[in-house]
C-alpha cells in the first residue's frame, strides 16, 4: 500500500495542520512517511503545498511525482487546479468552494468549479461554512480532512487521535469543535458518491 496526498492552499488556511495530522496519523499506524512542504509567502496569501507520502514500505522519496498523486486536498479551489497534473486518472480532488482571490486575474469561479466537477472523484463542498456553523471558522481544514477521510489509508480512530494530541494544548473546547468539523466533513462527503 503506498498513497500520495498533494495539500494545496494559500498561507494560514492551515495547510500545514492538515499535514501533521496525516503525519500524525501515519505514524501511530506504524506507517512509513514521507513529507514536503513549499511555504509561499503567508502574510500576503502565498500559495503553500505540501507532498505527504504514507506506506507500509519504506518510501525513498518526499516529492511525488507527475500522474501519481491519488488524492489532492485543497483549501482553495484555483490551488487545487495547480496540481491536477500530478493526479492519477481514477485520483480523487477533495476541495473548498469558497475562493481566496489574492490575484488580480482569478478566474470565474464557475470555471473553476467546472474543472473539479468534469472529474469523477471530486468532492466540492463550503467547508468554511460548514466550519463557521459549528462555531470554528478556522477548522475549514479539518472539515476537509473529515471529508477526504474515507478514501484516506488511514483509520477514522487514527484521525481522529491525531486531531486529539495536535489541538490539546488548546484545550478541551478547540479539541471538540475539531472533533465536530471532521464529523461533518465526513457526514457531508457522503452526499458524494465516489
Amino acid at each position: 500500500m503506498k498513497t500520495n496526498i498533494i495539500l494545496a492552499g494559500v498561507g494560514g488556511q492551515g495547510i500545514l495542520t492538515i499535514a501533521a495530522v496525516l503525519d500524525t496519523a501515519a505514524i501511530a499506524s506504524n506507517l512509513y512517511l514521507k513529507q514536503s512542504e513549499v511555504h509561499g509567502m503567508s502574510q500576503r496569501g502565498g500559495a503553500v503545498h505540501s507532498h505527504v507520502r504514507i506506506s507500509d514500505k519504506e518510501i525513498f522519496s518526499d516529492l511525488i511525482p507527475l500522474g501519481k498523486a491519488d488524492m489532492i486536498i485543497s483549501v482553495e479551489p484555483m490551488e487545487l487546479l495547480r496540481y491536477l497534473p500530478y493526479l492519477k486518472k481514477d485520483g480523487y480532488l477533495v476541495t473548498d468552494s469558497n475562493p481566496f482571490e489574492n490575484i488580480a486575474d482569478y478566474p470565474e469561479l464557475k470555471t473553476v468549479y467546472d474543472e473539479i466537477k468534469s472529474h469523477p472523484n471530486h468532492i466540492l463542498i463550503d467547508a468554511k461554512k460548514i466550519a463557521k456553523d459549528l462555531g470554528n471558522s478556522r477548522a475549514t481544514n479539518i472539515v476537509l480532512v473529515g471529508a477526504a477521510s474515507s478514501k484516506l489509508p488511514l483509520s477514522e480512530d487514527s484521525l481522529l487521535q491525531a486531531i486529539k494530541t495536535l489541538f490539546v494544548r488548546k484545550g478541551e473546547r478547540i479539541v471538540n469543535k475539531n472533533i465536530e468539523a471532521f464529523d461533518k466533513g465526513k457526514e457531508i462527503a457522503t452526499e458524494f458518491v465516489l
